[in-house]
C-alpha cells in the first residue's frame, strides 16, 4: 500500500473530548474516526488491524469445532419476552425503535435468545448435538459511560459463540477446550503474559463464570492475581469461601487493575427451557438442551493493545496484527525513487506487507508518522545509502538503526 493512495491522514491532535489514550492514538494515526461518544468508524489501516485480530480468533474458534454464522442485528420483541429480557428493567442497555407499521424492534446487545430460537429448526435429536455456532458482529448497547475509547462503546465488535450440548458433562468437556482456545488467542495477540483466567460470579447460571482479564493501569476491574497458578479472582467474588475452594490464601494474591477481554458462561437451560429448545434423547425422553456462551470483543482487544503497546511517540503494534510489516521511507531524488519503487515491488512479491511512504514531504515528517503508525520495521532508502548499496533498518520497538545490505535486509524480513 502506498501512502499516496491512502485517503487518511495523521494528525497532531485528537478530539478535545477524547480522554482515552487508545482512542487518541488511533484517531491521530488515522486508524479510526470518532462518529460520536462510544461510536467509531474503522478506516483502512484500522480495518486491517481489526480483521487480523478477528482472523486469529476465528482460527481458534474453528479449532474447537465452531461453525461461523451471521445473525441479524434487528430483534423481534416476542423472542426476548419469552426469556424476560425485553424489559428495560431487566436489561437496561437496549436500543429500541419502531417499524413504520408500529411494531417495536430492538438492536441486539447479545444473541442468546434469537440463536436459541433459530436452533429449534435444527436440533431435534441427541444425534444433532453438540453444536457450536459463532459469529463476529457489531453489537449495540446503550452504555451510560463511554470514556474508555474502543474498550467501552455503544457500538462494538463482538465474537460470540454458543454451545448446545446434551448435558452438563458434555458441556464441561467443551468448556475446558474453549478455555484453552481463549488462552491461545491472547498468547497470539501478545497479551498472554498479562492475561489471567479469572473466577467471577456465575449469576443465576452457575457458581462461577470465568473472565479473561488483562492487567492494565486503565482497567475498570480489580482482580486478585495468583501469578504462579496463572489464575485470578474478581473482586466481586473475593471471599474466604472462594479462596478455600480454589486452594489459595490471601498472602499469595496481588490486587491489580485489569481490563476484561473475554468471558465464558455456563447457561444451562436458562434459555432453552423458556424458548422450548429440546431434543429426543437415546432413551426416548425429551430433554432441554444444555447451553453455554463465550464472548471476546475484537474491538475492545484492539483498544487494549493500543493502550498496552504504545509509547510517547505513538503505537507499537505486535507484528502479527500490524497493518503492515514494513514502513518503507524514501529520501532523495529520482535515484532514491527508482530504488525504493524496486524494493517495494520485491518485498510485496515476497509476501511482505509494506506501507510505502512515497509522499513528497520532509524526512522528519515521514519518520514521525512511521512512529505514530506503529509499523514494526522502518526501512529507509536514500541517495546517500544507495551509493554504498545499503538500507537503514529500524525496529519500532527499539528505535536502533542498523545498516544492512539488500541480502541482509531480505533475510531479516523473511
Amino acid at each position: 500500500m502506498r501512502l499516496t493512495n491512502l485517503f487518511t491522514k495523521t494528525s497532531k491532535s485528537a478530539p478535545a473530548d477524547e480522554v482515552a489514550k487508545n482512542a487518541q492514538l488511533l484517531i491521530r494515526a488515522g486508524y479510526v474516526h470518532k462518529q460520536m461518544a462510544g461510536v467509531y468508524a474503522y478506516l483502512p489501516l484500522g480495518k486491517i488491524v481489526l480483521d487480523k485480530i478477528i482472523a486469529i480468533i476465528r482460527e481458534e474458534m474453528n479449532s474447537v469445532g465452531g461453525n461461523e454464522i451471521s445473525l441479524t442485528a434487528l430483534q423481534q420483541k416476542d423472542v426476548w419476552e419469552a426469556s424476560g429480557r425485553w424489559d428495560d428493567k431487566v436489561m437496561d442497555v437496549w436500543f429500541k425503535t419502531n417499524l413504520a407499521g408500529g411494531s417495536e424492534l430492538g438492536l441486539a446487545p447479545t444473541h442468546e435468545e434469537p440463536l436459541t430460537h433459530l436452533m429449534k429448526d435444527f436440533i431435534h435429536s441427541y444425534k444433532d448435538l453438540p453444536v457450536y455456532p459463532y459469529q463476529f458482529q457489531i453489537k449495540f448497547r446503550n452504555e451510560l459511560r463511554t470514556k474508555s475509547g474502543l474498550m467501552r462503546g455503544r457500538e462494538f465488535w463482538m465474537k460470540d459463540l454458543y454451545s448446545f450440548s446434551r448435558d452438563q458433562a458434555e458441556h464441561d468437556a467443551f468448556y475446558d477446550k474453549i478455555t484453552d482456545a481463549y488462552i491461545r488467542v491472547y498468547d497470539r495477540l501478545g497479551l498472554g503474559e498479562w492475561t489471567y483466567k479469572t473466577f467471577a460470579s456465575g449469576g443465576s447460571f452457575s457458581k462461577f463464570s470465568h473472565e479473561f482479564q488483562t492487567i492494565s493501569p486503565v482497567g475498570e476491574d480489580t482482580i486478585y492475581v495468583h501469578r504462579d497458578k496463572k489464575i485470578a479472582i474478581n473482586e466481586e467474588v473475593y471471599n474466604d469461601e472462594v479462596l478455600a475452594e480454589l486452594g489459595v490464601s490471601k498472602d499469595e494474591l496481588e490486587a491489580v487493575s485489569a481490563v476484561e477481554v473475554g468471558n465464558i458462561f455456563t447457561l444451562g437451560t436458562k434459555f432453552s427451557e423458556p424458548l422450548d429448545l429440546t431434543y429426543n434423547d437415546e432413551d426416548g425422553s425429551v430433554k432441554p438442551v444444555f447451553m453455554g456462551s463465550y464472548g471476546i470483543g475484537p474491538s475492545r482487544v484492539m483498544g487494549l493493545i493500543a493502550e498496552h503497546f504504545s509509547d510517547d511517540k505513538g503505537l507499537v503494534w505486535p507484528e502479527n496484527i500490524a497493518p503492515a510489516q514494513v514502513y518503507l521511507v524514501r529520501i532523495g531524488g529520482d535515484v532514491a525513487v527508482k530504488h525504493a519503487d524496486e524494493l517495494y515491488d520485491e518485498l510485496t512479491a515476497r509476501g511482505i506487507e509494506v506501507l510505502y511512504d512515497d509522499r513528497d514531504v520532509r524526512p522528519g515528517e515521514k519518520f514521525a508518522d512511521g512512529e505514530l503508525l506503529g509499523i514494526p520495521y522502518r526501512v529507509t532508502v536514500s541517495d546517500r545509502l544507495i551509493e554504498s548499496s545499503q538500507y537503514e533498518f529500524t525496529p519500532r520497538t527499539t528505535g536502533q538503526t542498523d545498516l544492512l545490505t539488500r541480502e541482509q535486509l531480505l533475510a531479516k524480513l523473511s
